[in-house]
């Protein structure tokens, strides 16, 4: 049964724009092994004791916050300060062990989970950037802005290291596939542009939505992209053939954040009419509606065990979800 796990009143001090969900494995301590090779061993079987999940929330108030669910509570475990205007989004690493945060003082930054030191800043000029996300190999941090480029960021030199350009309108959303292949990115204008990253071409331009993508992402096996729009509406692409899979119809309002489950098998989205709700790829049907928040929901993740979910809303509040096992 789906059922609301906690809920976090005043997590932020202004409206929450974005979240994610992740987790790392506590560093070894090198010492022992120094010292004494055969402890590598037994030490590795340690290490493979349960890694830290973690949350991360960006805020309008500029602050990015990390928090740890403990006994299904959420606990803050770092603020992260530098930012002067506020936090629109925020990505995880695929090793869980550093977030990176745009803001809209043109600012991208590169934060240590663990110990909530920033390790970069990486100046991107007078460009607005919005969403922001990081490669599956994470050595590059992507990020679209007003002019409709698309940048890759170095995470080592912290600088542009290559641009796409599709040739639209402003970048909303962006997305990288899990296999590493494409880049996706959703326009004010509706319009989306699926690029090959080895060969840096414009490989679709899909123009299925009439209003802003706000939010779009691949599933796990980088086959299906999910667009979310103002309109109201989500669509499944097939990447490979940029056919459209189904077309989801149940909000009320504007679409704002969708996010496949790490097993493919569900996705989550929320949207301007404060539910976040839950559905079955394989049927294209919702299965579960939230109606936990009192304003629009700006940002939707699952865990990545499958077994939750979180919501950041207008509201300031943080929600956990309890999905039932698949």
């Amino acid at each position: 049964m789906y059922s609301v796990l906690h809920r976090h009143e005043s997590a932020h001090e202004d409206c929450i724009w974005g979240c994610a969900w992740g987790r790392y494995k506590k560093k070894k301590s090198s010492e022992n092994t120094e010292d004494n090779p055969d402890a590598s061993q037994d030490s590795n079987a340690s290490d493979e004791s349960a890694p830290i999940e973690y949350l991360i929330t960006g805020s309008l108030d500029d602050l990015v916050k990390v928090w740890e669910l403990r006994d299904d509570k959420l606990e803050l475990k770092h603020n992260l300060e530098g930012h002067s205007l506020g936090v629109i989004s925020v990505a995880i690493s695929s090793d869980g062990r550093t977030c990176a945060s745009s803001s809209m003082d043109s600012s991208l930054r590169i934060w240590d989970v663990e110990n909530g030191e920033k390790i970069t800043n990486i100046d991107v000029g007078p460009v607005d950037l919005w969403t922001v996300a990081f490669s599956p190999d994470d050595k590059y941090l992507i990020s679209g802005s007003h002019s409709g480029k698309i940048t890759l960021y170095g995470v080592e030199s912290a600088k542009a290291e290559q641009t796409l350009d599709t040739r639209g309108k402003f970048s909303l959303s962006i997305a990288y596939s899990p296999d590493g292949k494409y880049i996706a990115s959703g326009a004010i204008d509706g319009i989306i542009n699926i690029f090959d990253v080895a060969t840096t071409k414009l490989v679709h331009t899909l123009e299925g939505h009439a209003m802003p993508i706000r939010s779009l992402c691949f599933s796990p096996d980088s086959q299906l992209l999910l667009t979310a729009s103002d309109d109201g509406h989500m669509k499944l692409y097939d990447v490979q053939h940029a056919n459209v899979a189904g077309t989801l119809s149940g909000h009320a309002s504007w679409v704002l954040s969708v996010a496949f489950s790490p097993d493919g098998k569900h996705f989550v989205s929320s949207s301007s009419d404060k539910t976040v709700k839950v559905w079955e790829v394989t049927t294209k049907q919702c299965i579960h509606t939230f109606n936990e928040h009192s304003d629009q929901v700006w940002g939707v993740k699952f865990s990545p065990d499958n077994s939750k979910i979180m919501s950041v809303s207008e509201d300031r509040s943080v929600n956990i979800y309890s999905c039932p096992p698949s």
